[in-house]
């Protein structure tokens, strides 16, 4: 299983992001990105998905974090979209409720070759740690757009924005998690009666 890896590169004007991931990883994250809490919530989807992600990124920080969280959000999808490959034997499918204190999210996704993203966090506050949290709409976009995937995440209560926003990443690392893995019945088979995903 080791071939689902990849490790993609995207350089613009704006920034200088590379991604390397490992499906059937552990765990294990590194990031030197320079956005502390996208960081940490990133951390969140390696950790609780399984996945291994190394991310990197060099971006115009000193305009604000706009560019550098949604080219993040890109390239972690391209290296998913690479990763997955065919997706002969894939789940493909994945689901996740996560609580977090009084809060709780629900995150669903479907490898489907479609992009489609449905966000709905009524967050009770603009900023986490000064972060913009608008900006997790641009993240989750560039991801959907890039690995060719229909996402739906639902924060269905919750009144502490830090606690919103995890329980949204922590289930998406879930959702992820169960989505790729790989089901000895669908072994060499496409998960659709397409026949193509």
């Amino acid at each position: 299983m080791s071939e689902r890896t990849a490790c993609v590169e995207r350089n613009t004007l704006e920034t200088q992001v590379k991604v390397t991931i490992n499906l059937d990883g552990t765990g294990k994250g590194r990031f030197a990105i320079g956005v502390p809490f996208l960081e940490h919530m990133l951390d969140q989807i390696s950790r609780h998905g399984l996945i291994d992600l190394d991310i990197e990124c060099q971006g115009d920080l000193h305009i604000d974090d706009h560019h550098t969280v949604e080219d993040v959000g890109i390239t972690l999808g391209q290296a998913f979209a690479k990763a997955v490959g065919d997706k002969k034997g894939m789940t493909r499918y994945g689901h996740a409720y996560v609580p977090l204190d009084e809060a709780l999210s629900r995150v669903v996704i479907d490898f489907s070759g479609r992009p489609g993203l449905q966000m709905h966090v009524p967050y009770t506050r603009a900023t986490v740690g000064g972060f913009d949290v608008d900006l997790f709409q641009e993240f989750f976009q560039g991801f959907v757009n890039h690995a060719q995937v229909t996402l739906h995440i639902d924060n269905l209560r919750g009144h502490n924005t830090h606690h919103q926003i995890e329980t949204v990443f922590k289930a998406f690392g879930r959702a992820l998690r169960m989505a790729v893995t790989l089901d000895e019945r669908m072994a060499g088979q496409m998960p659709s009666t397409k026949g193509c995903l």
